[in-house]
């Protein structure tokens, strides 16, 4: 359905945290590797978290409401109290505080005729994480191209918890003629357009460069950043470890985030499955796995020990999306 038509997500768990003050910019091109020097007003940018080694605290997407005023929008994790100690310990001249702002996830290749007919036909020109200013169920919303999947859509930044059912509601009721349903983050998906999830594919024990990230960092950015020196030396000297795709082999294996060691051909433990799901469209089960760098390389071999059954993988790039479209 997600594939094929337009649905509603509940991800009000995706809270933000907004950064406002002078000191604002200072701050937030401090937690990241990623130059926000050029971020817009209206603009989004997807943006790893680093602390002082390099560890992901998180990978949200930063919003620049105005000069002076972020949104850190996140997923799980205690990133407010973490950016509350940085600005205070670095006496920031900002507010770092949690607003009341819980986002409406629209998804799907129906998603912006849906759009267009609530709010209007000048939404399908919306950019890629950008976002604009609109009013719906007599409150204002934010309205941003962006979204947990690989099928395009909107998050809707409703700034008023009270409005959440008529909300949904008017997006119910006029997205009736293209067979709207209600839906959550798909597993399956996410595995095959490769959209990692922090807290699983990666966590403060990984580093951007690990995690597949390298196009979102800027190591030579002019602003001061706390991880600055921790990637120089891992670009430098290279990770240990790699994220990488995984097709293997025979019937749907059970659980989705189990924990399976990966086991290189001579037979040593080499790493972790850290999500996996079986793909219709594949015919396969496919996976995110942590592994040892010098076994990483796409078109190699290994094995997954799924509770004693033994199954063969190969490592591959994200190819498969290519197959899929056709």
């Amino acid at each position: 359905h997600l594939l094929e038509h337009v649905q509603l997500w509940d991800v009000a768990v995706e809270r933000q945290v907004e950064i406002v003050g002078p000191d604002a910019l200072k701050l937030v091109e401090l937690i990241t590797p990623r130059d926000l020097s050029k971020l817009s007003v209206g603009q989004g940018k997807y943006a790893p978290l680093c602390d002082e080694n390099g560890g992901i605290i998180n990978d949200p997407i930063i919003l620049r409401l105005e000069e002076d005023r972020f949104w850190l929008s996140i997923a799980d994790s205690d990133v407010n109290l973490w950016v509350k100690g940085v600005s205070y310990g670095r006496g920031f001249n900002v507010k770092v505080f949690e607003p009341d702002v819980s986002p409406l996830a629209i998804q799907g290749p129906k998603s912006d005729d849906l759009m267009a007919d609530v709010v209007g036909e000048h939404t399908r020109d919306i950019r890629f994480f950008w976002f604009i200013d609109a009013v719906i169920a007599g409150t204002p919303v934010k309205i941003q191209r962006s979204g947990w999947s690989g099928q395009g859509g909107f998050e809707v930044y409703l700034q008023d918890s009270s409005k959440g059912d008529d909300l949904w509601d008017i997006f119910w009721e006029a997205g009736k003629k293209y067979n709207i349903r209600a839906g959550t983050p798909n597993l399956i998906e996410r595995i095959e357009t490769g959209l990692k999830s922090y807290g699983s594919d990666m966590t403060i024990e990984s580093d951007p460069f690990e995690s597949g990230l390298e196009r979102y960092i800027d190591l030579d950015k002019q602003a001061e950043y706390m991880s600055r020196e921790a990637l120089h030396r891992i670009s430098e000297i290279g990770s240990q470890k790699r994220l990488v795709n995984l097709m293997i082999e025979g019937e749907p294996l059970p659980g989705m985030r189990s924990v399976w060691p990966v086991i290189s051909n001579e037979g040593s433990n080499v790493g972790m499955v850290t999500s996996q799901a079986f793909s219709p469209r594949l015919n396969s089960c496919i996976a995110f796995a942590i592994i040892e760098s010098s076994y990483a390389e796409v078109g190699g071999t290994v094995s997954i020990n799924a509770e004693s059954d033994i199954r063969s993988a190969q490592i591959c790039d994200l190819s498969w999306n290519g197959r899929l479209k056709k």
